[in-house]
């Protein structure tokens, strides 16, 4: 079958299915897609996730019980050669994309355009189904720009991989003893009538609420995710030191998907 072909395939499926967001997409379920995975998706925000994207969208991501970390390891041989390919790729990737126009013709969408966001992210479907069964590191699943103006500055690219991968799977796409991996979890969604409470400083639900268990979440009547997205890492490939181009601060504190 050829790639449009498919892809209108792909665009009807997840059309016609009322509960698409329940079911499981090619190669994963919903909840091993980022958040950019799902932009601009049919009934993307049926299951809650445009609450939960809310939450975290401009905070400061904290690496507190609503954010896992893959464990940084011994520095192995080949290893920053190996990330060093990565990030010379990214970089490539990026060199392309200075001009959101480009990306946007390549068949890259926007998340949220209209909402003032401190990174947008530029999407491409047809690599974020790819990374489910293997990495590539010239197809990114996002490109992530800063607004400028009436555009956009390009300042990184976005890699996913699925929920349930292993870090050795993960180490082996990009060596953990040089990249951290992140996921968002224990994310608790209100009930319709307590979607004002996502927010503030003494928030229950959400990334940044205090309940963090299914019991709690249960008994204050709201909907448990152990984990929402899948696996995410971001790659600054213009910095010039390589704590700069892996910077996890940077990705936490800039941080929406």
């Amino acid at each position: 079958m050829s790639k449009p072909i498919l892809a209108a395939a792909v665009i009807v499926a997840f059309a016609i299915s009322p509960v698409w967001g329940q079911q499981q997409a090619p190669k994963s379920d919903m909840s091993n897609m980022s958040a950019s995975e799902m932009h601009d998706m049919p009934g993307m925000g049926n299951d809650g996730s445009a609450h939960a994207m809310q939450s975290m969208e401009g905070r400061h991501m904290d690496m507190g019980p609503h954010m896992k970390m893959t464990t940084m390891r011994d520095l192995k041989p080949g290893d920053r050669e190996k990330a060093d390919q990565v990030a010379a790729a990214a970089r490539k990737v990026a060199e392309k994309y200075v001009d959101y126009k480009v990306a946007l013709a390549d068949g890259f969408k926007i998340f949220m355009p209209n909402r003032p966001q401190k990174q947008y992210h530029f999407t491409n479907y047809w690599y974020a189904f790819e990374t489910r069964t293997h990495f590539n590191a010239d197809h990114p699943t996002s490109l992530l720009y800063e607004k400028q103006g009436d555009g956009y500055k390009l300042i990184g690219v976005m890699y996913t991989a699925p929920k349930d991968t292993p870090e050795e799977e993960l180490d082996s796409r990009i060596p953990l003893s040089i990249a951290q991996w992140h996921a968002h979890v224990n994310l608790c969604l209100p009930p319709d009538d307590k979607r004002s409470e996502m927010g503030g400083p003494n928030a229950q639900f959400g990334l940044h609420g205090s309940i963090t268990t299914k019991e709690a979440c249960d008994a204050a009547g709201g909907k448990f995710m152990p984990q929402i997205f899948g696996w995410m890492v971001h790659v600054y490939p213009f910095e010039q030191k390589p704590e700069d181009v892996w910077s996890v601060e940077r990705q936490a504190h800039n941080h929406i998907d």
